[in-house]
């Protein structure tokens, strides 16, 4: 039987390269997103590329009950999930906090913890009652150090990185592995976002060094799901070369 992984935030950016390379590897795959007409423009790619299923959940991840309906809709046959990988999340604003605006912080903190603790909830039964699994939750190198007018931004991505923690430990028990990728610098629609769309803005980020690629932050992830069951990669901090640090670049 095939290996089932669930990736949500799949429409674009790190969650579509995952699909990809998780589907050239031989796996079902179960994605999910927001913009329906990109999860089936996907889903046909992958079925006509690689002979693998392709199960699409079309939902808000900030959304408690679309959460609870989309996971009670997965057909038995889909249940045993061998990787659940965390992936949707966002950036809005660049803003110093005595000048935040409130839906930015409300679209991070839902998307970035809510979602991510929503869908965490309703899968983990599954895996503990194989006693077998792994999660992997993305977050950022913004989640280990703050920059300026990040701050909410870092605050999300630190608490990432503590849920995870707290998953390991609870779940070490059943044989859960429990993971955290950090990226540093992608080049992805993430700038395009947090700059409300405006393209220019959004260039200027990745201008005078290479960033790296969605490709490299998925060759990455799923090189964590190889490794023997006695193996695992608890955090994983991952940069381009040029980039030294949250907020330190060799920009040319």
């Amino acid at each position: 039987m095939k290996k089932i992984v669930l990736i949500s935030g799949a429409t674009a950016g790190i969650g579509e390269a995952l699909a990809w390379k998780f589907a050239e590897n031989n796996y079902n795959l179960i994605l999910t997103g927001r913009r329906s007409e990109r999860l089936e423009k996907i889903k046909i790619e992958l079925s006509k590329k690689y002979d693998v299923e392709v199960l699409t959940l079309n939902f808000d991840i900030r959304k408690l009950k679309e959460v609870e309906d989309a996971v009670k809709s997965i057909p038995r046959n889909w249940q045993n999930i061998d990787v659940l990988i965390n992936n949707a999340g966002l950036a809005a604003g660049v803003t110093p906090i005595q000048e935040g605006v409130y839906d930015d912080w409300e679209r991070m903190i839902d998307t970035n913890i809510k979602g991510l603790l929503y869908l965490s909830r309703n899968i983990i039964p599954m895996m503990k009652a194989r006693k077998k699994g792994h999660i992997i939750n993305i977050g950022s190198i913004a989640g280990k150090q703050v920059y300026p007018n990040g701050n909410v931004y870092c605050g999300t991505k630190a608490a990432v990185q503590s849920i995870t923690e707290g998953m390991r430990i609870d779940l070490v028990n059943y044989g859960i592995k429990v993971t955290q990728i950090a990226p540093g610098a992608v080049e992805t629609e993430f700038s395009l976002i947090r700059f409300h769309g405006d393209e220019e803005a959004a260039k200027k980020v990745y201008n005078g060094y290479k960033p790296l690629t969605a490709k490299d932050i998925a060759e990455v992830i799923f090189y964590t799901t190889t490794l023997p069951e006695h193996v695992n990669i608890n955090d994983l901090l991952v940069t381009p070369t040029a980039q030294a640090n949250a907020y330190i670049y060799n920009k040319k």
